[in-house]
């Protein structure tokens, strides 16, 4: 049963702490379904929204802008029998290296001049089988990566910080016991 640490508590407290920034190391955008992912050295980003040229600009919501883990792309590959997967394959727009993704969900984050909120996991979908072949779906279970809001537009680019920022702006459950 999904717990939810006091705030204050010790749990909770290292929940929080992130000491590092991470670093954007690939951005892509879709311009429209069923086609591939294009690699950008920058995006912008409108509050509320989602990115410029992303098929999901206009009014996305919770699904604004989705980041992947840049390390969890060799073990993605070495799960799906492949030498690396190419990010565009993944369909997320932000590869980020340096900080755990999943400990920005219910938090916001800053972005070049963009801040954004982690709303949830973005689950993979049954088109990661054709991506990457039988088992590519599985093969990202547990490592597909973060959806965001935007809280604030402007523009990122590649190379930019990943900055965590103080407080979590939702209760954020976990399974275990302190």
């Amino acid at each position: 049963m999904p717990v939810t640490p006091p705030p204050g508590s010790a749990l909770g407290k290292l929940m929080s702490t992130l000491p590092r920034d991470g670093r954007v190391e690939w951005i892509g955008l879709r311009p429209k379904r069923d086609v591939g992912m294009q690699e950008a050295d920058a995006a912008n980003a409108t509050a509320g929204g989602g990115l410029t040229g992303d098929r999901y600009s206009g009014g996305s919501g919770k699904r604004g802008v989705t980041l992947i883990q840049a390390e969890h792309l060799p073990v993605i590959a070495s799960l799906s029998g492949h030498h690396d997967v190419a990010p565009a394959l993944l369909r997320r727009n932000v590869v980020v290296s340096g900080i755990p993704l999943l400990a920005l969900k219910g938090r916001r984050f800053r972005i070049g001049d963009v801040v954004l909120e982690g709303t949830g996991t973005c689950d993979p979908c049954s088109r990661m089988e054709a991506a990457l072949g039988p088992g590519g779906f599985n093969a990202m279970r547990g490592m597909g990566g973060l959806c965001a809001r935007i809280v604030e537009g402007g523009t990122f680019r590649v190379g930019d910080t990943v900055q965590a920022l103080e407080g979590v702006t939702e209760d954020f459950s976990f399974e275990g016991t302190e």
